[in-house]
């Protein structure tokens, strides 16, 4: 299915580990022009410079997206180095493990800022050229919102706020036809996994008793399998679909896992 992404210009916060470099290589394949935000300089550039070799010519901003001015720079830098903005992908976070027992009030609000502040933020400074363009917005989001996780208040807190903001925002960008939906995300494998999977004694077993309970094929969703539903949210194909939550998590979320 051509999704007609040729040459939209697409912000992808994280976009160069993960999930988030799941979706740039997607949207690369759909000859979309990925924009990377990033505060990884290392990462950025090892992205970018494997794409120059295949003749693909990526464009990034290195930022610290907890804070404001460098928020506003990076879409600033997309407007000059392309003139539009065509959509956003808020993907940048991290489980960071702030719970209500052995947390406290500087870690609580300094997650919230690496968790949730930023989607307002970039939203906010890209609205005028995603105006313009009739664009799309999709927040990444996690499982922790609606199953819990326990030890992880701030995160899960984060979650909950960035599928709020996604129904607000769809409601309040009717009148530009922008459209905002999200993508929930329960067990898919990043190096962030990777790393909490290595806390446990027994790695191989803990990821054993993980996707034991993964009711669709028992194995962990994969960053290519979110990236083509945000691709297909992002494009024309999905037209009339504003505000919704899609799960992408072989049914972890939602099935009995008894069964």
């Amino acid at each position: 299915m051509d999704l007609k992404l040729k040459d939209k210009v697409i912000i992808v916060t994280g976009g160069s580990k993960g999930i988030g470099l799941g979706i740039v290589q997607t949207l690369v394949k759909e000859q979309a022009i990925p924009f990377i935000v990033s505060r990884n300089e290392a990462s950025v550039l090892e992205v970018v410079n494997n794409y120059k070799k295949e003749g693909v010519e990526l464009h990034y901003a290195i930022a610290e997206l907890t804070d404001n001015e460098q928020c506003k720079a990076a879409v600033d830098a997309v407007i000059n180095t392309y003139g539009r903005i065509d959509g956003l992908v808020n993907n940048a976070g991290v489980n960071d493990g702030v719970g209500l027992e052995h947390g406290n009030y500087e870690d609580f609000i300094k997650s919230l800022k690496r968790n949730l502040v930023h989607y307002y933020l970039m939203a906010h400074y890209a609205l005028p050229e995603l105006k313009k363009s009739k664009g799309a917005i999709v927040n990444i989001g996690s499982k922790t919102s609606v199953t819990g996780q326990g030890g992880t208040s701030a995160y899960a807190a984060s979650n909950g706020g960035r599928n709020a903001l996604t129904r607000e925002w769809a409601l309040e960008l009717l009148p530009y036809s922008i459209r905002v939906n999200a993508v929930i995300v329960a067990e898919c494998y990043t190096p962030l996994y990777d790393s909490w999977i290595k806390t446990f004694d027994d790695p191989k077993a803990q990821l054993e008793k993980i996707t034991s309970k993964i009711p669709l094929e028992n194995r962990m969703t994969t960053a290519e399998e979110i990236a083509d539903t945000v691709a297909f949210l992002l494009s024309e194909k999905s037209s009339h679909t504003t505000g919704q939550l899609i799960f992408v998590d072989g049914g972890y979320t939602h099935l009995d896992r008894a069964l």
